[in-house]
């Protein structure tokens, strides 16, 4: 997520902290390369002039030149500029008193509103809610039937209808919410490749017919200064509550993450982080501007982990940790639940600290499917008791998971070391951690 912008800054930083004392001249020197690479990162003009100067002048006051790490002192002043220019708090999605609440999702064609309408869906399904998709988008092929794939996908009700009506459509689905006692509906709205005046017009009818609680403006990522003016152009016809940025985990530069919410003031309230329907985040602008400056995100990273990991089976693997009783069938357990976290690049970024030891390391997920094969291919016998993984069973588990002799080799002599890593972090605890391996190397 924003990349490029990151290491960018970072080797700012880098400068920063290796001077032994800070003064006027090279403080003024990295300002100018942090503008260029805001500018670089496609983020509006007069926003970066505003928030170079504000961290100028900041950065030149005497408490961060006799600091004794100037350095990290202009990061925290950076940090703390960053978290204002995205938002300082975060936005909660308003919801009705009468159910069902009503979310509007509106934008250009291309921007990632239907899946996003499933990814909201699912979002707030695990909040408690129970959601129900509108397909009011009748004008693009084939819109209704992605709509529907997506919500078959996840168990969750799609309302359409045969006519050429998005305003009926969607006033029609309210009945049908509470009819079947959904009390959220989310309005997959139609989108153009280009803003005109026929299709902000239906918007605003459908805004003024149905009422919504929240219009959400979507956002491409990846379109940096375009997506703002789209949505500046949006939010004076719309007026809408809140936006939300997808494709963050492509090729984008960070323009439209760091600029949108300055433009039109309104807040950005989720990010769609990924390709499946579960990769979607609350936006908090802390951890946003975190992530940006190479600091990690651990609150994200444990909340994720509190979702995917089944806290019964880790107890059970802490009991059996303290026996030393650890074998494949665990291991493999473990990988299906770290599976359910996300792309390992993404899970190592939230480390603080990691984040810039592993950008130019090539984090294939691929791998974990090497392992997962290697041990499907076992007996329950060879996966609990490994020791008896003789030539002739190694050759035949390699022939049944598609890899080689010396991939299975690889595995086991990974295991043997994270045993005897677990063996002597139970007698001194954190002993050997450095020596964790990565599977598959």
């Amino acid at each position: 997520m924003l990349d490029d912008l990151t290491q960018r800054l970072e080797s700012v930083f880098q400068k920063l902290r290796g001077y032994g004392k800070l003064t006027e001249k090279n403080i003024s020197d990295s300002m100018k390369e942090i503008r260029r690479a805001l500018l670089e990162a496609d983020v509006n003009y007069k926003i970066v002039k505003d928030f170079v100067a504000a961290v100028q002048e900041k950065s030149v006051g005497q408490e961060v030149l006799r600091s004794v790490t100037p350095g990290q002192m202009i990061v925290k002043i950076v940090h703390s500029e960053l978290v204002k220019l995205l938002g300082e708090s975060t936005t909660q999605i308003k919801t009705a008193g009468i159910p069902p609440t009503i979310v509007m999702l509106a934008g250009l064609q291309g921007s990632g509103k239907t899946t996003l309408a499933g990814k909201l869906g699912l979002f707030f399904r695990k909040k408690g809610r129970h959601p129900m998709l509108v397909a009011a988008d009748i004008y693009r092929p084939a819109a209704v039937e992605q709509l529907q794939v997506v919500g078959k996908s996840l168990d969750i009700p799609v309302y359409s209808e045969a006519v050429k009506d998005p305003l009926k459509i969607c006033s029609n689905a309210i009945a049908a919410a509470r009819s079947q006692n959904c009390d959220m509906l989310i309005l997959d709205t139609a989108g153009r490749l280009h803003i005109d005046d026929e299709m902000m017009r239906e918007l605003e009818e459908i805004k003024k017919k149905v009422k919504p609680h929240e219009i959400l403006f979507v956002a491409d990522g990846m379109t940096g200064q375009d997506a703002v003016n789209t949505a500046n152009t949006f939010c004076q016809r719309l007026e809408f509550d809140g936006i939300v940025l997808t494709k963050l985990d492509g090729d984008t530069r960070g323009g439209a993450a760091l600029s949108i919410r300055a433009v039109t003031g309104k807040p950005v309230k989720f990010i769609s982080i990924g390709e499946k329907l579960d990769a979607i985040e609350q936006f908090y602008p802390e951890r946003m501007a975190s992530r940006i400056l190479g600091m990690g995100d651990v609150v994200s990273l444990v909340e994720r982990a509190q979702e995917s990991i089944d806290q019964e089976k880790t107890a059970r693997l802490e009991k059996k940790l303290r026996k030393q009783d650890f074998n494949l069938e665990d291991f493999f357990e473990q990988l299906q639940q770290i599976k359910k976290m996300g792309p390992l690049d993404q899970l190592l970024g939230m480390i603080p600290g990691l984040g810039a030891q592993v950008k130019n390391v090539k984090v294939d997920d691929r791998s974990l499917v090497s392992i997962e094969a290697i041990i499907n291919s076992m007996t329950v016998q060879e996966r609990r008791n490994p020791n008896i993984l003789n030539g002739s069973r190694r050759r035949r588990i390699a022939m049944g998971s598609g890899t080689s002799v010396q991939d299975i080799n690889r595995l086991l002599n990974q295991f043997g070391q994270m045993k005897k890593m677990l063996k002597s972090m139970n007698k001194k605890p954190f002993r050997g951690m450095n020596k964790m391996p990565f599977p598959m190397g």
